[in-house]
C-alpha cells in the first residue's frame, strides 16, 4: 500500500476515495459563547455551569467567543485547505423556549455563518442536537417525556425550512447514547428502578425524535443527505469475569440507537428492558431512511463489573501495554480499524468519521508555538487505520478531526484541549498547533494524490 509521504510523517492515505472529505467539527455550546446575548435561552448545560459542576467552576459563557469571531475561524479553516465544516445549532439560541415562537436574532446568526462557510467554500454539516437540551423543555421532562419527540421534530422543521436552501448535510443527534447514557444510567445502584425507568425512556424518545427529524428534514429540505452520529468504540472486559458486563456496555454505548433506527430493532440484550416503552408503530417511525452512519471514535473502552453501578458495569483497568493519552484514553488504532469494519458491515452505510482526536493539556514553549507531536502521532496512527480499513473494504467517505479549536469540554471545562488551534482563553487569541499544519499537509498531499 503506498504512504502519503513517509518521510514527511503523513499517514497512509492511498486507499481513500477520490471525493473523499476532509473537515473539522465543533459544537455550539463548546465554542459559541454569548449565551446571554440576542435573546438566546438557557439550556441545561449553562444550569450546570451556574450551579458549579464543572472543573475549575468554568463556564461556556465566552468560550472561544465564536458567535462574534466566526469570520476569524473561517479563516482559519480556509488555512487549512478543509472541504467541510460539522458545526451544530443551539436549539435555545433558536428557540429560547424550546418550541413556541422562534428568535429571529438567533437564526440570523446561522444563516452570517453558513454564508460565510460557503462563500469561503467550505461545505456546512449541521447538526440539530449537540447536547444543549433547552433548559424549558427539561423543566417539562427533556427526554424523559415522550412529547420531546415531537417538540424536536418541530425544531428540525425550523432549522431545516430556514437553512435547506444552503446546508445539504444535516445530522439528527451527536452521540445520543453519551448523554443518555451519563445523563441518566451511571448512577448509583440505590436509584434502583427509578433510574433504569428514566434511562430507558430517555433512550426510546431520543430515538423517536431521531425518527421524527428525519422525516421533517426530509420534507422541508428535499434532496438533503441525512445521517446521526454515534459515539461508537469497543468495549471490552478487562478480565475473563468481565465477558457479560462489556457485552451489556457496548449494546447501551454502541447499539441502542443505530440498531433501531437502521435495524428496526434493539440489540438482544436489551429488548425485554426496551419493550415497556414501545408503542405500537413506534419502530417504523425510528427507523427511517438515513443515507450515512456517523461515527465518532477516540479509543476502546475497557469494562468492569461493578454491583455499585445502576447498569451492573463500569470502567475497568486499562491493558498496561496500551499507550494512554495525556487525559488516561487509551490510544490502539487498530480497535479503530476493527471498529469501522464492523460498522461497516453491521449497518451497510457509508461511513464518515466525524470525529477522532486526542485530548491534552497544550501549552505553548518559550517561543510560544505550541508543539503536539502527541496529538500528530495520534492522528497518523488513526488515519492510517481508517485507510486500513477502506482497503479491507469498508465504506468510509470522509473524515473530521475534534476539534477546530480549544473549546469548553464539558464536565473538564477550559482545561482539556482538542484543538488544532490553541485559544488563549484571557485574550482569545487563536494560534494554530503543529498539529494544525500537519493537518494541512495530510489534506494537501491527498488532494495531490486524489486531484
Amino acid at each position: 500500500m503506498v504512504s502519503g509521504d513517509g518521510a514527511a510523517g503523513l499517514p497512509p492515505i492511498a486507499a481513500l476515495r477520490r471525493d473523499f472529505i476532509w473537515g473539522v467539527s465543533t459544537s455550539a455550546f463548546q465554542i459559541e459563547g454569548a449565551t446571554h446575548e440576542d435573546g438566546r435561552g438557557l439550556s441545561i448545560w449553562d444550569m450546570r455551569c451556574q450551579r458549579g459542576e464543572i472543573s475549575n467552576r468554568d463556564t461556556a459563557d465566552i468560550a472561544c467567543d465564536h458567535y462574534h469571531r466566526y469570520p476569524e475561524d473561517i479563516a482559519l479553516m480556509q488555512q487549512l485547505g478543509l472541504q467541510a465544516y460539522r458545526f451544530s445549532v443551539a436549539w435555545p439560541r433558536v428557540l429560547p423556549q424550546g418550541r413556541g415562537a422562534a428568535n429571529e436574532a438567533g437564526l440570523a446568526f446561522y444563516d452570517r455563518l453558513i454564508d460565510a462557510l460557503l462563500a469561503a467554500g467550505i461545505e456546512p454539516w449541521l447538526c440539530l442536537y449537540h447536547w444543549d437540551l433547552p433548559q424549558a423543555l427539561e423543566d417539562l421532562g427533556g427526554w424523559t417525556a415522550r412529547d420531546c419527540a415531537g417538540w424536536f421534530a418541530d425544531y428540525a422543521a425550523l432549522v431545516a425550512s430556514r437553512y435547506g436552501d444552503r446546508v445539504k448535510r444535516f445530522a439528527t443527534f451527536n452521540e445520543p447514547s453519551i448523554f443518555t447514557l451519563f445523563g441518566y444510567g451511571f448512577g448509583g445502584a440505590a436509584e434502583g428502578a427509578a433510574g433504569m425507568d428514566k434511562m430507558h425512556r430517555a433512550i426510546h424518545h431520543v430515538n423517536l425524535a431521531h425518527g421524527a427529524a428525519v422525516d421533517a428534514v426530509r420534507h422541508h429540505a428535499p434532496g438533503s443527505s441525512i445521517g446521526a452520529i454515534h459515539n461508537y468504540q469497543a468495549c471490552l472486559p478487562s478480565t475473563p469475569a468481565d465477558t457479560q458486563a462489556a457485552a451489556i456496555c457496548d449494546a447501551y454505548w454502541n447499539r441502542v440507537f443505530p440498531d433501531p433506527q437502521c435495524l428496526g430493532s434493539y440489540p438482544p440484550l436489551l429488548q425485554a428492558a426496551m419493550e415497556p416503552y414501545i408503542q405500537p408503530g413506534d419502530l417504523e417511525r425510528i427507523k427511517r431512511p438515513v443515507d450515512w452512519f456517523g461515527l465518532n471514535h477516540y479509543g476502546p473502552k475497557y469494562v468492569g463489573t461493578d454491583a455499585n453501578s445502576l447498569l451492573g458495569f463500569g470502567f475497568g483497568a486499562n491493558p498496561p501495554e496500551l499507550p494512554l493519552t495525556p487525559i488516561g484514553w487509551p490510544i490502539d488504532a487498530n480497535s479503530f480499524r476493527d471498529v469501522l469494519l464492523t460498522v461497516a458491515k453491521t449497518y451497510a452505510l457509508p461511513i464518515y468519521v466525524l470525529e477522532n482526536g486526542l485530548g491534552g493539556f497544550d501549552k505553548p514553549d518559550e517561543t510560544g508555538a505550541i508543539v503536539d507531536d502527541n496529538r500528530i502521532d495520534y492522528l497518523r496512527s488513526y488515519i492510517g487505520a481508517l485507510n486500513a480499513a477502506v482497503a479491507a473494504g469498508a465504506d468510509i467517505r470522509g473524515y473530521f478531526v475534534w476539534s477546530l479549536l480549544d473549546n469548553f469540554e464539558w464536565d473538564s471545562g477550559l482545561g482539556v484541549r482538542f484543538g488544532l488551534t490553541y485559544i488563549d482563553y484571557p485574550t482569545l487569541k487563536r494560534t494554530p498547533k503543529s498539529s494544525f499544519h500537519w493537518y494541512k499537509n495530510v489534506i494537501e498531499t491527498a488532494r495531490k494524490i486524489r486531484p
